[in-house]
């Protein structure tokens, strides 16, 4: 599937918001269609507007509940759209979502959970009914930030753990994560265990997920793939292409070759 089969509205958050959410999305696809999403670092929350969406990927294979939030995850992931499907997206910023939800991020992983479990089934209620009711996008879009505006809590940000992503993405993710830990003075135990908590992932894992999306994009067929990935930090070719395969579901050369992705 390409991206140019949905039709996709951004909007930039309220600026109480924009710390926390990098942007919110309406999706939309006229026909039935499925999409490849690879591995990213920000966590989203979906309400369903319209329409039914399915995920396929391993042994999910079930129809999403109408409001989810998704964690963030190491693989590939596959979803299917019914025809005449709409969703609204809430994109965070790495680590956002731990100013609007109390539970450990890293409770979320490799998840789309319901989001009734997170707040009253009434609260959620009243909530899709206003989306329900409400005349055009932009209107859907700020009952949806009202919601988040209700759930902020600034005091829940981490500043050091906020640095760590900042150096990790500044070093493109090839970044040995017990020497970022040193130079923060904290050790390595529980710097994961907090990293974890505000991001919802492991340190390495984010910074393998940042090192693959960064190869992916960097990625140009006049050069040479193996020396792409020596420069990204790989030294065994084969564990590059298994962290590949596991990261798109396709080898280097057939990804690069066919697949649409986001």
């Amino acid at each position: 599937m390409s991206p140019e089969a949905l039709k996709i509205e951004q909007y930039i958050p309220t600026d109480a918001l924009k710390p926390y959410v990098k942007a919110l999305m309406i999706i939309e696809s006229d026909k039935q269609t499925e999409n490849r999403l690879l591995p990213d670092t920000s966590i989203v929350l979906a309400f369903r507007l319209r329409g039914n969406v399915t995920d396929l990927s391993q042994d999910a294979g079930n129809n999403l509940s109408s409001s989810v939030i998704t964690g963030l995850r190491r693989s590939v992931r596959f979803l299917s759209y019914d025809k005449q499907t709409a969703n609204l997206l809430v994109i965070f910023r790495e680590g956002g979502a731990a100013a609007l939800f109390k539970e450990p991020l890293h409770e979320f992983f490799s998840k789309s959970t319901p989001l009734d479990e997170f707040i009253p089934s009434g609260q959620l209620q009243l909530i899709e009914e206003q989306l329900d009711e409400a005349g055009n996008n932009q209107q859907k879009v700020a009952v949806v930030e009202r919601f988040l505006l209700s759930r902020l809590n600034e005091k829940r940000a981490d500043q050091l753990i906020n640095h760590a992503m900042q150096q990790i993405r500044l070093a493109n993710g090839n970044i040995k994560i017990r020497n970022l830990a040193a130079s923060m003075a904290i050790s390595i135990d529980p710097f994961e265990k907090r990293f974890r908590r505000v991001a919802g992932i492991s340190p390495k894992q984010f910074a393998d997920t940042i090192r693959l999306r960064n190869l992916i994009k960097q990625y140009s067929a006049s050069e040479n793939l193996t020396g792409i990935a020596l420069e990204a930090g790989y030294f065994d070719q084969a564990h590059f292409i298994k962290d590949f395969r596991t990261f798109t579901g396709l080898a280097p050369q057939q990804f690069f070759r066919s697949a649409a992705w986001w």
